[in-house]
C-alpha cells in the first residue's frame, strides 16, 4: 500500500492538538513502520478562531464533526471529542456507516456503545480502535486484546485516574485533607472545575467496563459496576493504612468468582509491597493476574495530551498497515453475557473505622455484633487523641474516638448487617467509614 492513510481529527483539546504535532513529527518513522504515508487532511472542532499552535494550513477544516466523518478526503476518523452521546456518538456513527475506520479515546462512548459500535466496524471491514480510552498511555488494551490471547485472567485491576491518585498520594505524604489537595489538583490542571467525573470513580468505572469485556471476552455491563469515590476519605485512614502496612488506592477491579464477574471501583487498602502500592502521583497501572503469567503490572502516564496521544497513534500506525481486528479480541456477537455477581457476595478483609463513643463497654459491643454474623476481627485499635488522652486519662467522658476493626475475610452483606446492628445500638458518633483490602 502506497496511499497515504487520510486522516480527520475531530476534536483540537489537549489530546488532539499533541495528535496532529505527533503525527507531523513522526512522518518518517510511521511511513516506514505501516509502508504507507499517514497524513492529517481534516480537522472539526467548536472554535475555528482559537490559537492551539498548530499550523493547520492545507487542512480541510469542518465546523460539523459529522460532516467531518463523511468527507471523501478522510480514510480514518479520529474522534476526541469526548462523551458517551451527542457529537461523538454520531461522528463515530457516521464514519462507520460511512466505511472509514475510527480511532478514539473515549472510555464513555465504549462503555455505553462499544458492543454496537465493535458490529458496526466488523459489518463495514473497518477498524475500531481504543487504546487510549483506558490508562492513557500504557498499552493495556492491547496487552489483553493480542499478547494475553494464551492466557485465562482470573482478575484485571489497577490506579486508572490520575487524578485521584495524585490526590490520595498527597493525602498521604503531606497529612493534607481531601478538599486541600483537590484545590491544589484543580490548580494543577489535574482536576476539573467540576471533579465530581473524577473524584467519585465513574471515570475508572467506564474504563474498568471495557477493560472487563476484554479479560474476559464479555459483554459490556457498565450498570453492573459497583462505584464509590474517595471524596469520604480522611486524613486518619491513610495513617491508619500506613501503621498497619496498607496505602489506600482508588482501584476498579474486574474479578473473575465462583457467583460471577465482580466489577467494583472503590478505595482499596493494597500491601506496601505490593507493586501498586508504589504508584504515586497522575501515573496510572494496571496488573493482569493469569494462569500463566500469575501477575503482570504495566505502569505509565494515565493522562495528558502526549500520553494520550502516544496511544492514538499506536492505534493509527495499526490502521495505516491494515492491522484490522475484532475491536473486543472478538466478534462482537461473540461477546458472552456477562454473568454478575453482585455486591453484597464480594468477600474479602475489611478496614472498618467507627466514630464511637468513649465509654466502657462500647469495644465488647461492637466485637459482639460482628462476631454475631461470622466476622472475625484480625485487630482492633482504639485511638484517642493526646490533648484527650490528657484531659481525660481514663476515658470517662464519652467524647467520640475512632475505633478502627481489621477483619478477616467476610461478605459485604455480613459487614453492613454488622454496623446496621452497631448504629442500631446508639454506639456510633457519625458514619462509618468501610474501605476493603485488596491482599496479594
Amino acid at each position: 500500500m502506497t496511499q497515504s492513510l487520510r486522516l480527520g481529527v475531530a476534536g483540537l483539546g489537549t489530546v488532539g492538538t499533541s495528535v496532529v504535532r505527533m503525527v507531523a513529527r513522526r512522518a518518517e518513522a510511521l511511513a516506514a513502520a505501516a509502508g504507507r504515508p499517514v497524513q492529517v487532511t481534516a480537522v472539526s472542532a467548536r472554535d475555528r478562531g482559537r490559537d492551539r499552535g498548530l499550523d493547520l494550513a492545507g487542512i480541510a477544516w469542518f465546523d460539523d464533526p459529522v460532516h467531518l466523518a463523511r468527507a471523501g478526503e478522510v480514510d480514518c476518523v479520529v474522534e476526541l471529542i469526548g462523551g458517551a452521546e451527542g457529537a461523538a456518538r454520531a461522528t463515530v456513527e457516521a464514519a462507520l456507516a460511512a466505511g472509514k475506520h475510527v480511532v478514539t479515546a473515549n472510555k464513555a462512548l465504549l462503555a455505553r456503545h462499544g458492543a454496537a459500535l465493535a458490529r458496526m466496524a466488523e459489518e463495514a471491514g473497518v477498524a475500531l480502535a481504543f487504546e487510549a480510552s483506558a490508562a492513557g498511555g500504557i498499552p493495556v488494551v492491547k496487552t489483553l486484546r493480542e499478547a494475553l490471547a494464551g492466557n485465562a485472567v482470573a482478575r484485571v485491576y489497577g490506579i486508572l485516574n490520575g487524578t485521584c491518585n495524585y490526590i490520595l498520594s498527597r493525602m498521604e505524604l503531606e497529612g493534607l485533607t481531601f478538599e486541600a489537595c483537590l484545590k491544589d489538583a484543580q490548580a494543577l490542571g489535574y482536576a476539573e472545575a467540576d471533579p465530581t467525573f473524577d473524584v467519585e470513580g465513574f471515570d475508572t468505572a467506564h474504563k474498568l467496563a471495557v477493560l472487563t469485556s476484554l479479560a474476559f471476552g464479555t459483554q459490556i455491563d457498565a450498570d453492573g459496576i459497583s462505584v464509590e469515590g474517595i471524596s469520604a476519605i480522611a486524613p486518619l485512614d491513610l495513617r491508619m493504612a500506613d501503621e498497619l502496612g496498607y496505602r489506600i488506592k482508588l482501584l476498579g477491579v474486574a474479578e473473575a468468582t465462583p457467583a460471577g464477574i465482580e466489577q467494583r471501583v472503590h478505595p482499596t487498602m493494597v500491601p506496601k509491597s505490593s507493586a501498586i502500592a508504589q504508584v504515586m502521583g497522575v501515573t496510572n497501572a494496571v496488573t493482569v493476574d493469569t494462569d500463566a503469567l500469575r501477575e503482570l503490572t504495566l505502569i505509565g502516564p494515565g493522562a495528558g495530551g502526549e500520553a494520550t496521544a502516544s496511544a492514538v497513534v499506536a492505534d493509527i500506525a495499526d490502521v495505516a498497515a491494515g492491522r484490522v481486528g475484532p475491536a473486543f479480541g472478538r466478534p462482537a456477537g461473540g461477546l458472552r453475557p456477562l454473568p454478575r455477581a453482585e455486591m453484597q457476595r464480594h468477600e474479602g478483609g475489611y478496614y472498618i473505622r467507627l466514630t464511637v463513643h468513649d465509654r466502657p463497654g462500647v469495644a465488647a459491643g461492637v466485637a459482639t455484633r460482628m462476631a454475631e454474623r461470622d466476622i472475625s476481627l484480625e485487630s482492633i485499635l482504639q485511638r484517642r487523641s493526646e490533648s484527650a488522652a490528657a484531659q481525660d486519662p481514663h476515658g470517662r467522658s464519652g467524647v467520640p474516638v475512632p475505633l478502627v476493626l481489621i477483619t478477616y475475610a467476610a461478605t459485604e452483606a455480613a459487614i453492613r448487617a454488622s454496623l446496621d446492628a452497631i448504629a442500631a445500638d446508639g454506639l456510633l458518633a457519625e458514619p462509618p467509614q468501610v474501605i476493603r483490602i485488596e491482599r496479594d
